[in-house]
């Protein structure tokens, strides 16, 4: 489990790294802006009233970020967007 490392992170340190070093003249990798925390959002949109797609949805999620990510539910009613407490929105 120690060899394991982030797609997201590997490819910042061996492509991202080299081309901001280059760009803005970095005389040390050190230099280099670190990055703190990378957040993906995706709304579902229509899709909601489908659990199917919400599921879909979270797959193609889970592909891009290498995590399983976390379905969010509504917290109240909203009769104008036919949304339902508890139902899944994104």
């Amino acid at each position: 489990m120690a060899d394991y490392t982030p797609r997201m992170k590997a490819r910042y340190d061996e492509e991202i790294v080299k081309a901001m070093t280059e760009k803005f003249g970095y005389k040390n990798r050190l230099e280099v802006p670190k990055l703190e925390k990378i957040t993906l959002n995706m709304g579902v949109g229509e899709a909601s009233q489908d659990k199917k797609k919400v599921q879909t949805a979270a797959e193609e999620m889970a592909l891009i970020a290498g995590q399983k990510p976390v379905i969010t539910k509504a917290k109240k009613s909203i009769a104008q967007f036919k949304l339902r407490e508890g139902m899944p929105i994104g």
